[in-house]
């Protein structure tokens, strides 16, 4: 069967050119908006699914993939030899085989011998085969063909000249394309693999940062030249991988669209977020040339302004960021600026960009007195409880307090309980104290959402639950509260708020209305923002 050719690759390992993004500085104005034109010229991208698991009971998964996905690498280090043939009958795409080596992070760990025939034989059936350094003997090139390679690396950290060292290297032999991935461990590391492609100027070569912190990488490459971006069909492979629905539900592949700026979510655990789908599906009907990335982080200001200045550099400034925690108080010392309500609640999160500087803004305040108001719940006079003292329930506090409720601070953690309370002025019960029959509005603001973080069946009749998780379902919390005939406020409903404002206060544009139920089935577990 003849190999088939991914649409846009260019074959034999020459480049094609693509537009040069010339440099930004620092973001002029209110708006930031740089003039940085898009560093590619066919503006679509090939989406390659990837296969990791044998068979199984409901198949492989691979007549329900999207018509978008063009490419399927079947992980043979992982999956086993599958039949081509089968593969074939399911999907009309290229086939890419693949048998990553335990040197560079895969699960293969034969004989030299064994590796070589196993490629070879590959190589009568699929489109394109994965070489590492070590596959580049003359048996392997000679019965693979130049337009059935991919050469690849996989491995540590490098700098900028090191890595184009490492692409050097590679392209000493031809091949289709050359993929390059570090592995990274923060986001400034994952911006080496960009800047390699930004210099490169190539049409046949992908970079990114593998990792948690690399994500983000993975996506923004498409638009700095690489011709293709890769998600996982099902099951893990390694942290940081899209899964095909995150890859092209939330981010605007393998079309390209005009690109200028950047915004962001910043946080500790974002492969389930729902910020990415919301942000960048209203860029798309609003046409705004954003798009809007995950960077997890470790700690908030690790490396922070060598990033920032670095997108600068590719030409594409980053103007905004929704902060997640436990990263909401380090958001203020890492500002030049904070609005007077994020420094009231000791927390901001969201930062955004004003020229060269940034500016530490919260929405956590006005949210849940907001979502109160919507639900004719009347504030002023009334017992509330805030149980959790993190950045959320702080800022919750602030609002709450503002519209007149009598607020009572609640907490494990006693010294953090107690240190809120003096930060807002306001009284403090441990939770092992705490009762909720005393109050008439409870707020939670805890991670927990499996268990319940007070004995929530001594809820007064007539009291309102606001839980700020947000989840598929509902809380253990709301669950009970619903039983007991208790009007509920979900996190879906404060986070509809939330990033409304967020996304006015980030584009100075209205966030077009979104489908609530459908990201509620499709949406993160156990989120607290």
């Amino acid at each position: 069967m003849e190999p088939r050719h991914i649409t846009g690759v260019s074959s034999m390992g020459t480049s094609r050119p693509v537009s040069a993004a010339r440099p930004a500085g620092p973001a002029a104005g209110s708006t930031g908006r740089s003039d940085g034109p898009v560093p590619r010229d066919h503006r679509r991208a090939a989406v390659v699914a990837v296969l990791a698991r044998p068979a199984g009971a409901d198949g492989l998964g691979l007549d329900h993939l999207s018509h978008q996905v063009t490419g399927l690498e079947v992980r043979a280090d992982l999956a086993g030899d599958l039949d081509p043939r089968l593969l074939r009958h399911h999907f009309s795409g290229e086939l890419i085989y693949s048998l990553r080596s335990t040197a560079e992070g895969g699960r293969f760990g034969g004989t030299p011998t064994e590796r070589c025939s196993r490629l070879v034989a590959a190589a009568r059936y699929y489109d394109l085969i994965d070489l590492e350094i070590r596959d580049l003997t003359p048996e392997a090139l000679a019965r693979i063909p130049a337009r059935q390679r991919r050469i690849s690396w996989h491995g540590g950290p490098l700098d900028l000249p090191a890595l184009r060292a490492r692409f050097t290297e590679l392209a000493r032999t031809p091949a289709r394309l050359y993929v390059l991935a570090p592995r990274t461990t923060s986001c400034g590391q994952a911006l080496i693999p960009l800047q390699l492609l930004r210099s490169l100027g190539r049409a046949d070569v992908t970079a990114f940062g593998t990792g948690p912190s690399g994500t983000w990488s993975r996506v923004l490459a498409a638009w700095l030249g690489a011709p293709v971006v890769f998600g996982r069909l099902h099951g893990p492979i390694e942290a940081g991988v899209p899964t095909i629905r995150q890859l092209l539900e939330d981010y605007p592949v393998p079309a390209l669209p005009l690109l200028r700026h950047l915004y962001g979510i910043v946080g500790g655990s974002l492969h389930r977020s729902m910020s990415p789908r919301l942000h960048n599906n209203a860029y798309r009907q609003l046409g705004l040339p954003a798009l809007f990335l995950p960077f997890h982080v470790e700690a908030l200001a690790a490396g922070w302004a060598r990033l920032a200045s670095g997108l600068d550099e590719i030409g594409l400034p980053l103007l905004g960021l929704t902060v997640m925690g436990p990263h909401k108080e380090a958001a203020l010392a890492l500002a030049d600026a904070v609005t007077p309500t994020a420094r009231a609640a000791g927390s901001a999160n969201v930062l955004l960009r004003r020229g060269s500087r940034w500016l530490a803004e919260t929405t956590d305040t006005d949210a849940v007195a907001a979502v109160l108001a919507r639900a004719d719940v009347r504030l002023a006079g009334r017992k509330v409880a805030v149980v959790g003292c993190g950045g959320a329930g702080r800022a919750a506090a602030v609002g709450l307090m503002r519209a007149g409720a009598e607020t009572v601070l609640v907490n494990r953690g006693r010294d953090r309980g107690r240190a809120a309370a003096a930060l807002l002025g306001l009284p403090f019960v441990p939770l092992a104290a705490f009762r909720p029959d005393g109050y008439s509005v409870v707020v939670h603001a805890t991670p927990l959402c499996d268990e319940l973080p007070f004995p929530a069946d001594r809820l007064p009749a007539g009291a309102v639950v606001v839980d700020l998780v947000y989840r598929p379902g509902p809380t253990a919390l709301t669950a009970i509260a619903r039983d007991l005939g208790l009007v509920t406020i979900d996190g879906w409903e404060v986070l509809e708020t939330e990033v409304t404002r967020q996304f006015g206060l980030m584009t100075g544009r209205l966030l077009p209305h979104t489908d609530a139920p459908a990201l509620k089935s499709a949406g993160s577990v156990g989120e607290l923002r």
